[in-house]
């Protein structure tokens, strides 16, 4: 993906704004078009307003239009690996590519009942859900009248958009779209941070369904290097992290029993607020651990 600055766009020809920004709303390069004209755009922020004011002051047509270009969640478009290269990586970020017989069969009943009731695909922004949590938007907005569902597709390809924007245009601002996890582990047997501590970070699918998001070991203040989701949502779902204690224990020369009471602890827990800043500590003995939602 080619990152262009906010000052290379303002002065572009319309040719090369239109090349630049024309997917940012899939396959509507008139809305690019449509803002071309109020350059030059002072901030990221006056950018993308812009362009969603376009698509809102267009007639209703062009955005029914612009509902119905969007492709099928994990459809046969994905399939056959003919998706525009940011629908591609949307939907393999939720893990839209890797599918089961059976999950592929789930999604093709799905969008067929969605389409059939609203007349329109089901459009979601994948990147700040997991696919458990895709499923259960699915089935709740098959609950919706198509009114309903029109002003919600609109508000979704709004958020793809403004996500779209912000890796594309690097900016003096960038967009409030990010979320943060991060945690730490103290050793409250010893009063100290818990250097050494292998963890991984798993999200929980539907069924026994498990994906490993991340893997660290914490450094000497106890923490990860860097946070386990950074720099993007935390997609909405629910996840598992799995602290690797007894070695740390061992080496501090705690006697301990064969095997150790507390070998892996596993913490789970969800994530409601993909632009929420969630910390996820573990405070832990050889016998005893506890954790709480920081931020």
């Amino acid at each position: 993906m080619t990152t262009l600055s906010l000052d290379t766009l303002n002065s572009a020809t319309p040719e090369e704004f239109v090349a630049a920004l024309g997917d940012i709303f899939e396959h509507s390069p008139w809305a690019a078009e449509a803002v071309y004209p109020a350059r030059p755009f002072g901030s990221l922020a006056a950018l993308l307003e812009a362009m969603v004011a376009a698509v809102r002051a267009a007639d209703p047509d062009h955005r029914r239009k612009l509902l119905a270009v969007h492709p099928d969640l994990a459809g046969k478009a994905a399939r056959a690996k003919t998706l525009t290269a940011a629908s591609t990586a949307e939907q393999a970020s939720a893990g839209l590519d890797r599918l089961t017989e059976g999950e592929y069969a789930d999604f093709h009943r799905l969008n067929d009942a969605y389409r059939q009731k609203h007349g329109i695909p089901f459009i979601v922004c994948v990147r700040r859900h997991t696919k458990a949590s895709i499923l259960r938007q699915f089935e709740r907005r098959l609950a919706n009248d198509p009114a309903t569902e029109q002003k919600t597709a609109l508000d979704e390809v709004f958020r793809i958009a403004a996500l779209r924007l912000d890796q594309r245009v690097a900016a003096a601002d960038r967009l409030p779209l990010s979320g943060r996890l991060s945690t730490h582990v103290l050793d409250t047997h010893g009063g100290t941070p818990a250097q050494g501590i292998p963890l991984t970070l798993v999200e929980l699918g539907p069924g026994e369904a498990r994906r490993v998001v991340a893997t660290a070991v914490t450094n000497r203040d106890g923490r990860t290097d860097q946070p386990l989701i950074a720099g993007r949502p935390v997609p909405i779902g629910t996840y598992e992290l799995v602290f690797e204690v007894a070695a740390h224990f061992s080496a501090r020369g705690v006697p301990l029993p064969d095997p150790p009471f507390l070998d892996a602890v596993p913490i789970r827990f969800s994530v409601a607020e993909a632009e929420g800043h969630y910390h996820v500590p573990l405070l832990v003995t050889p016998w005893s651990f506890s954790t709480y939602r920081g931020s």
